[in-house]
């Protein structure tokens, strides 16, 4: 069947939209961008509007056993593609059909469905784009050189929602790196030449973190869990975080009851008493 293929095979990844295509080929490039070794050309296909094109370019995309990854405003033409690619057992992968539909139900309106409107999209939007890998590339204390440029570093034993807050936070155009405590551990000495104005420590009760650690051991299969799990331990992990955050001068975020909204509100307030200002790097409040 057209469209599947030997997991090792190279394979052509088409970037298709209505408009300039820019949008597209920028998202699906950061996509990529996690899968090593890359095996995929990415061909950039703008302005295609009408049937006629789409019928063309699903022939060259059959013909090399491509992916078709598209951004249209036009909800027919988004069908015809889908309708196309499924007749022709094209891969079709639609980026911003989700967004706007979704967009179209919360706010009640609907979009312009104008061709290359997103060139009007401003640099704030590819700064976002830009933080998000960076908060990929820097998650779970990876590349610590790279902590020298993050605008927030996120710090806390296991557990503590250091992921998904850095991730929320990156969506809305921070350079976030987080960096995990290990029990036996000493923190790597970049963490110390930091800003120390750039770091937010987080925190949990021993109590919150054993259920939230209980209920992600029980998705392991292996290994020694035992002091991963057990209070005392945990207890342990805390007291000497807190010692730690104390002894740097970071400002501590509990996170026992808060959801990632309410704890990236609390961080941006810290943040701006911190630094005397009431606007990050290059971006607004929102």
């Amino acid at each position: 069947m057209a469209g599947r293929s030997d997991p090792g095979q190279y394979r052509h990844v088409f970037a298709v939209s209505d408009g300039t295509a820019q949008t597209c080929e920028l998202v699906l490039k950061s996509a990529l961008s996690q899968f090593e070794p890359t095996r995929a050309t990415v061909h950039r296909v703008p302005s295609v509007r009408t049937r006629k094109q789409v019928e063309d370019l699903m022939e060259e995309v059959t013909g090399v056993n491509g992916v078709v990854v598209y951004t249209m405003v036009s909800p027919e033409l988004r069908h015809v593609v889908t309708e196309l690619g499924r007749a022709r057992g094209v891969p079709t992968v639609d980026i911003l059909g989700p967004i706007l539909t979704r967009l179209t139900d919360l706010l009640e309106l609907s979009p312009l469905a104008r061709p290359g409107v997103f060139r009007q999209l401003d640099q704030e939007y590819f700064r976002r784009i830009e933080a998000m890998d960076f908060a990929v590339k820097h998650d779970d204390g990876q590349d610590p050189e790279g902590w020298l440029r993050a605008e927030l570093i996120l710090v806390g034993v296991s557990r503590t929602s250091k992921t998904p807050l850095s991730i929320y936070l990156a969506y809305r155009g921070w350079r976030v790196a987080n960096v995990p405590l290990v029990p036996g551990v000493d923190p790597h000495p970049v963490l110390f030449e930091v800003d120390p104005q750039n770091v937010i420590a987080l925190t949990m009760t021993p109590e919150r973190l054993m259920t939230i650690r209980e209920e992600r051991a029980a998705s392991f299969e292996c290994g020694n869990l035992e002091s991963y799990v057990s209070y005392d331990s945990i207890r342990r992990e805390v007291v000497e975080a807190m010692k730690l955050f104390g002894s740097r001068g970071w400002p501590v975020l509990d996170m026992t009851h808060k959801s990632v909204e309410e704890a990236a509100t609390e961080l941006m307030r810290i943040t701006w008493n911190r630094r005397g200002v009431r606007k990050g790097p290059g971006r607004g409040e929102s």
